[in-house]
């Protein structure tokens, strides 16, 4: 009897330090993960060493390595955490809306509303995409396919190359820069210049 409470005792003690370690692994994770978002926005993933991440976030490189043996899973993981976190507008609501330069006019004020909202990000990732290979399949993963269903939704009957292609421009996140930061127009302005354009053609 006393063999057989002693052996629960040590099992339940195993089990419980198990759970310990197993949630100490998901925390340190999650440390490296946050750590490696963080240097994504000021430096860019393709500045972002793995040594970098690694001081970020207080750990071994040994440490991290057993979390994330390359750049490659460890990019996609924060990719997929960052997008999970901050999600593109749903474009389903905006299926309701007939008429497209309304419905445009509703996809445009929420999606400026996230590029501004997530304006550091995705300056620096959209400039890496452009010259770094592991960063350009980030962007065309879970984003890219949000960005297919947005704008699929805004051309749902929309007929002619002019105005399919005042869309594609509005939808792109230079131009929302080029006319807030650049041209110095507000948000709901820029919206207003582009379905006045997308009306016109």
């Amino acid at each position: 009897m006393v063999a057989q409470t002693r052996a629960t005792i040590l099992y339940v003690a195993r089990k419980y330090e198990l759970k310990l370690r197993a949630e100490r692994q998901q925390e340190t994770r999650r440390r490296i993960v946050a750590a490696a978002i963080e240097l994504h926005q000021t430096l860019g993933p393709a500045r972002t060493t793995l040594s970098d991440v690694a001081r970020r976030a207080g750990v071994q490189r040994h440490t991290l390595y057993r979390h994330f043996p390359d750049e490659r899973t460890l990019l996609l993981a924060c990719s997929s955490r960052y997008t999970s976190e901050n999600p593109m507008p749903n474009p389903d609501p905006w299926l309701a809306i007939a008429d497209p330069g309304e419905r445009l006019r509703r996809g445009l004020t929420e999606l400026y509303r996230f590029f501004e909202q997530n304006e550091p990000m995705l300056t620096s990732v959209l400039r890496d995409a452009e010259v770094h290979e592991l960063t350009r399949e980030a962007v065309a993963g879970r984003r890219g396919q949000e960005q297919r269903r947005i704008r699929e939704a805004l051309e749902k009957g929309v007929r002619g190359r002019r105005p399919l292609a005042v869309i594609r421009l509005a939808l792109a996140f230079p131009t929302w820069r080029a006319l807030t930061r650049d041209a110095g127009l507000s948000n709901p302005q820029a919206v207003e210049t582009l379905v006045r354009a997308f009306t016109a053609a």
